[in-house]
């Protein structure tokens, strides 16, 4: 897995910040019912984004990281993988989700990322980025594949190369697919996503012209966005520094 049961993002609260946020239910086109967490910021900034859970599916986690976008004025929306398999309701920390990970499909976390989406653009907000981290990452990758008109992708050590655990295709043979500026963030001492992997990604987005920014932190390893990791709070502070400026960046660009 990527992140514990207790595990946290490494960003502080803002204090003083007026945060509204609530657990929902969305559908997709293919009928699929499926949790999300929804942040919204006291004063939008014009931007939300979806964020993708690594194999956990929805969980404290991912719900506290959409309360801190929306105190930095980002619209938050955190989704949960197993709907068709497992239902709306919460879970606990025992939850055994790989046999629900492995009955996931391609079209069907398509179709929900696409119904996140919309969810957001139909409460008003105009850009929409995708985020995810692990599983979540790679999916975000391929999300900038479906046509959505994103204004951006962010993947924290999405891998890159290769098959995974359902039939989602690898994100490094879609690169020429890729329409909305990319954002990569990788740890090099991650034993799942090798260097040349990301390389093999940078080469493939540079030949189809996408605009893109790979980063790699050289000691850090897979899931070292944690705020149990000490050891790597310089290298989450630099992580997250890089997905605000990316956010902010593609906000107010031209669309």
């Amino acid at each position: 897995m990527c992140f514990d049961h207790d595990s946290r993002p490494p960003i502080a609260p803002i204090a003083g910040g007026a945060l509204d946020g609530s657990l929902r239910t969305l559908t997709a086109l293919d009928g699929n019912r499926f949790a999300a967490y929804r942040a919204r910021p006291s004063t939008p900034g014009g931007s939300g984004v979806v964020i993708l859970p690594d194999v956990r599916g929805l969980h404290p986690y991912y719900e506290e990281l959409a309360l801190r976008f929306a105190e930095h004025g980002v619209d938050a929306s955190a989704i949960d993988w197993f709907g068709r398999t497992a239902g709306v309701a919460p879970r606990e920390a025992g939850f055994a989700f790989m046999p629900h990970v492995q009955r996931t499909t391609w079209k069907g976390t398509a179709a929900d990322i696409q119904a996140a989406v919309e969810a957001l653009r139909a409460e008003g907000v105009a850009r929409v980025f995708v985020l995810g981290f692990c599983m979540g990452g790679r999916m975000a990758f391929l999300a900038n594949t479906l046509g959505l008109r994103l204004a951006g992708v962010v993947g924290l050590y999405g891998t890159l190369v290769g098959p995974w655990h359902n039939d989602a295709p690898e994100p490094v043979a879609l690169a020429g697919r890729m329409e909305a500026p990319v954002l990569g963030l990788f740890g090099g001492a991650d034993q799942a996503i090798p260097a040349e992997d990301v390389v093999a990604f940078e080469d493939a987005l540079t030949a189809a012209g996408a605009e893109h920014r790979l980063v790699t932190y050289p000691d850090a390893p897979h899931s070292f966005f944690d705020r149990k990791a000490a050891d790597f709070a310089a290298e989450s502070d630099a992580a997250w520094a890089e997905v605000l400026a990316f956010i902010a960046a593609h906000t107010t660009s031209p669309a």
